[in-house]
């Protein structure tokens, strides 16, 4: 007969506790006024500044991108390194059979359709940029010791390169804030907030406090900057792409301005309008005109090239990784700059996109297996980012071996249209790379600004319109402000400020691993986990011990102090606070785990739902989902 420990919350031991989905929590979502309040408060100044007094915030973001790099760079890179390590020995541990869901629940998404939705975080604006200048810029000038330039071996090591900024590393990073969060949304019940990933760390109070409200405001900062940036690379590729179809010349910042403003309508429209399916559908068709154009340059490019290319590029990643990841200023001065340019760059741009990405890797795992969710987000995505740098990039060194004028000390944003230029079809594939870019744009405004509308609405997974078009006009302050402070090179302005805004999240992401390593060592599964094997080693042998060969196992009660659990203390509050269900005003209530159901009769169906919820049906079985939506609306498009 069973017997219930009274003393246990709902009498459940905390190793029998199931999980908790945050739709089965009791949440009272709205606009937190502090986060949301200082973090507007801070944007629309740093708006102001950059429009009344470009120069001097031009002058203080160059300080501080100089200070960065010469005392804080090291901690980009040592991060990086750390959160992969990290990662990758949670897939390989004992935590790697932990669902990211209630114990036994099936994923919302067969693995085609989480796979095929994975990808629509991985391509993007960035990669249409740097896709064919980053490879090039490397073959003309290689890394510090790396090689002699233009040489058939600095294509290879130029190709390892990128993949090394765009590979394992940056989905590391996404896959550390996206396992954390859906673990504590579907397995602990907490908002998807980043503050709510520190609770072990800080406790309950704190994370809802100030240091908490202090997270939240950090991560959404890093997401301005972060998104922003993209957004001002797609107009200034767009702006490029009107001057060579137009001939006018050289545009002014004020129509690349014109161009975020115009495109930045459009998402306000969408977002006012509520035509998420419309945008749902602009994004799958984006994703499929980005893929005939990627497939069009390699069938019509230098296919043998790129096909003999791809694999010793590969190959070279993987042998040079360590020493890629090392290459700083202990390397002298020309590696500092070098690694200042690109690499910290690099680095503090995921961490900033991390927040961005990581809700949404989040909001598709739900049921899968950390092992499986680690090892697929790292090397999913990052197969994609080797497709399409090889495709772009290689089409620009192959170029450029070829006599080509073709050079990376040019017009950076016209670079994709060079390469378009030289193929067939010239007259067409332009328009279809602005049609790609635009698109693009539009849909990483809405659904970035949505994420930041549920860091600033408590974890509401559908925030307020009027919050979310709040975002959206910030992002577009940003990229206005970043093209300004940049000058002649508008890139410049954007990665000063990259890098500056990340160092803060950058430490929170420290932070992250060590309260996520806490979690989990008290989940339920490891708890019995550990009462089998100590159990299991006990019994064994006193068995061996009284009855040689000829002994079997049973289950009854021990002596105490003798069991199973003799060295866990399972009523510590730190195993068992979490699982106590509390109402809307936070207040013990009581709840019977074996059938799901509150005392008070609350349940998440019906209003409820609407309200604490938010979640969308999954995508029926062998349909490829809409992969730019998810349960909080459009996802993250590029980086």
């Amino acid at each position: 007969m069973k017997q219930v420990d009274e003393t246990y919350p709902h009498g459940i031991h905390p190793a029998l506790v199931p999980g908790i989905g945050v739709e089965e929590q009791r949440n009272r979502y709205g606009t937190d006024k502090v986060v949301f309040g200082v973090t507007a408060a801070l944007i629309i100044s740093f708006i102001a500044w950059g429009v009344v007094s470009t120069e001097s915030l031009s002058a203080v973001s160059k300080a501080a991108l100089e200070w960065t790099l010469a005392h804080v760079g090291w901690l980009f890179t040592g991060l990086v390194a750390v959160i992969l390590f990290f990662m990758l020995f949670i897939a390989v541990s004992r935590y790697g059979n932990i669902p990211l869901g209630k114990d036994d629940e099936k994923p919302e998404y067969r693995k085609f359709s989480w796979i095929a939705m994975m990808f629509s975080a991985g391509i993007g604006i960035g990669i249409i940029f740097f896709g064919p200048l980053e490879p090039l810029t490397y073959y003309q000038s290689p890394a510090p010791g790396a090689t002699t330039p233009e040489t058939p071996e600095a294509a290879v090591k130029a190709l390892a390169q990128t993949f090394f900024h765009w590979g394992i590393g940056p989905w590391a990073i996404y896959g550390l804030v996206g396992a954390a969060v859906a673990y504590g949304a579907f397995r602990r019940g907490r908002v998807p907030l980043m503050s709510s990933i520190l609770v072990a760390l800080l406790g309950q109070k704190r994370a809802d406090g100030i240091a908490g409200r202090l997270v939240d405001i950090f991560a959404i900062v890093a997401t301005l900057f972060g998104t922003s940036a993209s957004l001002g690379i797609g107009a200034m590729q767009i702006g490029r792409g009107v001057e060579i179809v137009s001939g006018i010349g050289k545009l002014p910042n004020a129509a690349l301005i014109a161009i975020i403003a115009v495109l930045t309508a459009c998402f306000i429209a969408s977002a006012v309008s509520g035509v998420g399916r419309g945008i749902r559908w602009l994004s799958n068709i984006n994703m499929v005109l980005a893929l005939v154009l990627s497939l069009f340059i390699f069938i019509a490019g230098p296919t043998l090239f790129i096909l003999n290319l791809w694999p010793a590029a590969i190959m070279e990643y993987f042998q040079s990784f360590f020493h890629m990841l090392g290459l700083g200023p202990a390397y002298g001065a020309d590696a500092a700059a070098f690694t200042g340019t690109w690499t910290v760059f690099y680095w503090a741009w995921w961490i900033s996109w991390s927040p961005f990405v990581g809700i949404f890797l989040a909001k598709i795992s739900r049921g899968r297996t950390l092992r499986e969710f680690v090892l697929y987000v790292i090397t999913m995505p990052t197969l994609v980012c080797v497709m399409t740098f090889g495709i772009l990039g290689g089409s620009s060194i192959w170029l450029r071996s070829q006599g080509d004028p073709i050079s990376a000390d040019g017009d950076p944003e016209e670079m994709f249209f060079h390469v378009l230029a030289t193929l067939p079809l010239a007259q067409v594939t332009p328009f279809l790379g602005m049609v790609i870019i635009a698109i693009f744009f539009i849909t990483s405004a809405d659904s970035a600004s949505i994420v930041m509308g549920t860091l600033s609405q408590r974890g509401n997974s559908e925030p307020a319109k009027l919050v979310t078009i709040f975002w959206g006009l910030a992002m577009m302050g940003i990229a206005v402000v970043m093209l300004l402070i940049g000058g002649g090179d508008a890139l410049s302005g954007l990665q000063n400020m990259i890098i500056v805004t990340a160092i803060p999240f950058a430490a929170i992401l420290v932070a992250m691993m060590i309260s996520f390593a806490k979690d989990l060592r008290s989940d339920p599964l490891v708890i019995r986990r550990a009462y089998a094997t100590s159990a299991l080693r006990n019994a064994v042998k006193k068995g061996v011990d009284r009855y040689g060969d000829d002994f079997s196992l049973a289950v009854h009660r021990s002596p105490e102090g003798e069991g199973a659990g003799a060295d866990f203390d399972s009523h510590d509050a730190k195993v068992t606070d979490w699982y106590q269900r509390t109402d809307e005003e936070g207040q013990p209530v009581d709840y019977d785990y074996a059938t799901g159901t509150y005392a008070d009769g609350w349940t998440p169906e019906g209003d409820a739902q609407d309200v604490a919820d938010g979640t969308v049906p999954p995508v029926p079985d062998g349909e490829v989902p809409d992969t730019a939506v998810t349960e909080q609306g459009p996802v993250p498009d590029a980086r």
